[in-house]
């Protein structure tokens, strides 16, 4: 399979996108269970592979820049795949640039705040992605569908009056603005999962035991507030998927599918970005051939003054060594008249 490209990138993660200023109705115009008609699994998993080795490359240029960080919000339904997508996705980075934090129900500490406090203590350090499972979209999705949720937040009469989801929208766009202009690039994903896999997800945790711990009955129970979590959910991407911080839903389903598709958008996110090793000053470059002489000079007898320079000089001159195979003889196969194969008896 060829190296993928920004532009198939690009081109393939589109459909996923929320266009700004767009009113949208989740259950009609995101398909949860599509999947790319010409890819098979397989195939898919070398895409991820190919993924996960461009996330691991940027993520090092990202953090020897230490300019820029990234902000991951994954948002979902309980079983739509979040562990199993940061798990995956974020296999192949370096653990120490990376920060997953996951939001539960605030302390008593945080309910004394405003709701985004809590959320900007833990934004990533410039040069590290952060990753929130679970995020500041919480406030206007399980506090919106949940009232005592909200009445526990101590908010004064005014702050809870009609029109307050409006407000929150406009709030949540400004911060991701602020953060935008600040360096940070907001990435948000929302796993789009069936009704009917949410039911098959958790039954597998019932009757698989190995499963069990992940299965929670008040997750379960959630599912009676389904409308509800829709109505949200399509308003919640309708009112805050910005030019700056778009939102793109994943078909999550099929979660071989869902895993390529958040690689892509975060590695689209990173190749946008395009951060550089920093280039070291012309004082620096003297102090390190000043330093690289004097280990030279320590060379044992025998042993070659810099053998690292020498080995990629060895791999530069393979790399550009031809093929000496002509064609129609790789892999040890003959065609033509000269083959047994192309006489007649």
């Amino acid at each position: 399979m060829a190296a993928i490209t920004g532009k198939h990138i690009q081109e393939f993660i589109e459909p996923f996108r929320v266009q700004p200023g767009k009113k949208i109705v989740l259950a009609k115009d995101f398909d949860p269970s599509y999947k790319a008609d010409l890819l098979t699994k397989e195939e898919g998993e070398e895409l991820l592979q190919q993924g996960i080795e461009a996330l691991s490359e940027y993520q090092a240029r990202l953090a020897a820049q230490d300019t820029y960080a990234v902000l991951v919000c994954l948002q979902a339904l309980d079983a739509a795949g979040k562990d199993g997508t940061i798990r995956h996705v974020m296999s192949g980075v370096n653990p120490q640039g990376v920060e997953v934090h996951g939001f539960k129900v605030p302390s008593a500490e945080e309910l004394d705040h405003d709701y985004l406090w809590r959320y900007q203590q833990k934004l990533p350090a410039r040069g590290n992605i952060g990753i929130f499972n679970r995020s500041h979209y919480e406030e206007v999705l399980v506090v919106r569908v949940h009232e005592q949720v909200l009445a526990n937040e101590k908010l004064p009469e005014t702050s809870r009056s009609p029109g307050i989801w409006s407000r929150r929208y406009r709030a949540i766009n400004d911060w991701e603005r602020h953060l935008v202009e600040n360096g940070y690039n907001v990435v948000k994903l929302f796993l789009n999962l069936s009704n009917e896999e949410q039911r098959r997800r958790f039954l597998a945790r019932i009757d698989v035991p190995e499963k069990n711990w992940k299965f929670s009955a008040g997750d379960a129970r959630e599912r009676q507030y389904w409308d509800a979590y829709q109505k949200a959910f399509s308003e919640m991407l309708s009112a805050t998927s910005t030019e700056w911080a778009p939102w793109y839903v994943i078909p999550a389903d099929h979660k071989w599918f869902a895993r390529i598709a958040a690689a892509a958008i975060i590695v689209d996110t990173l190749m946008t970005i395009d951060p550089k090793y920093p280039v070291p000053s012309q004082t620096a470059l003297d102090e390190l051939a000043q330093v690289k002489k004097e280990l030279e000079a320590e060379a044992p007898p025998g042993v070659a003054a810099d053998p690292v320079e020498e080995e990629l000089e060895k791999k530069a001159r393979d790399e550009d060594k031809p093929d000496d195979d002509p064609p129609g003889k790789k892999h040890g196969k003959k065609h033509g008249k000269g083959s047994k194969k192309g006489k007649k008896k």
